[in-house]
């Protein structure tokens, strides 16, 4: 039984970062899937909603940004794909990781696996976790965090440092949502 597994919201200003394991049925194709970076949202809605429903099991994690600027990204990120794994409803004897970082220095997949870079273009469970990770932070990020955090309009920019976010800093400085380690190039440009 082999799973894949990837992550997503390692690089914004704020929120958790997901990993997603995906084991699919060894004769499942999934027409369009791939790396939910060079997929609409759209269609990576849609095909959420298709991984969900067909996967023999998946499970979804995060890590809150709090815990991030405790133990850095890298440790939240194998942190969070070590979670992914340990969730799943059927225990994998394998699992395929996306990248080429399988630990940090207190973190670490523990499960036997395999490092793939570029991964989510070669596997069809990683490109699915990939996805299911993706469409949970930004489902998060434009739901749950742009309810509790109106004013920095997160359903617009997910956390990601863009010019709209940056200026909604300036405003209002940073939320409990924030990840301060991150906010180094923000702090950088204030008097």
């Amino acid at each position: 039984m082999v799973c894949g597994v990837d992550e997503a919201g390692a690089g914004p200003l704020a929120g958790p970062v997901y990993a997603a394991a995906v084991i699919l049925p060894r004769e499942m194709e999934i027409p369009g899937l791939n790396d939910s970076k060079k997929l609409t949202e759209k269609k990576r809605e849609a095909l959420f909603d298709i991984i969900t429903a067909q996967a023999e099991a998946y499970s979804i994690a995060r890590v809150e940004a709090r815990e991030i600027d405790e133990i850095d990204i890298l440790n939240a990120r194998m942190k969070a794909m070590q979670l992914a794994i340990d969730g799943l409803s059927v225990s994998p004897d394998f699992a395929l990781i996306d990248g080429n970082r399988d630990h940090g220095s207190r973190c670490a997949v523990t499960t036997p696996h395999e490092l793939i870079v570029k991964g989510d273009g070669l596997s069809a469970s990683i490109a699915a976790a990939s996805i299911l990770a993706k469409v949970s932070r930004d489902r998060y990020a434009a739901g749950e965090l742009h309810e509790a955090y109106p004013q920095y309009c997160f359903d617009k920019h997910k956390g990601y440092g863009t010019k709209l976010h940056y200026e909604k800093l300036d405003a209002y400085g940073p939320c409990e949502a924030h990840r301060v380690t991150f906010l180094k190039k923000w702090k950088a440009g204030r008097p």
